[in-house]
């Protein structure tokens, strides 16, 4: 019994931690423009972060994506502050709404095609901000 304990503990042990993968993506876009697609890795889950650091409207969102073979985008996520609410979804279809990441809600990311995404800038003024992928 001990035998068998003992390499069940050895076993556990054993496993592979592996460091994650990032990107970061800064963002500088006039109001109504979009950033240049983004895309996430395949087949994985992917954390999104987002964050506008312009002053006055900061603010961050986030959520865990699949880039998917279907080919689609897959999410689910928390959406910025002032009125922060879970954000989900799935679809392939440009300029669909995935997560905002300004104060205000007018800053978002979105789906670019069936396998990128982007940053909008729903604003009427210039926002900057960044957004980390991590997988």
């Amino acid at each position: 019994v001990v035998a068998i304990i003992t390499s069940m503990v050895v076993a556990n042990a054993t496993q592979t931690i592996t460091a994650p993968n990032a990107a970061f993506i800064s963002y500088n876009l006039a109001a109504g423009a979009n950033s240049a697609p983004i895309t996430p890795a395949s087949n994985r889950s992917v954390l999104v972060m987002g964050c506008c650091t312009t002053a006055g409207r900061g603010s961050v969102g986030q959520v865990s994506l699949l880039h998917s073979l279907d080919p689609q985008i897959e999410w689910v996520g928390l959406e910025s502050t002032s009125g922060a609410a879970i954000t989900e979804g799935h679809n392939s279809l440009a300029g669909t709404h995935i997560v905002y990441i300004d104060y205000s809600h007018t800053v978002d990311i979105q789906v670019a095609s069936a396998d990128t995404i982007r940053v909008h800038n729903g604003n009427a003024a210039t926002r900057a901000g960044n957004v980390t992928l991590i997988w």
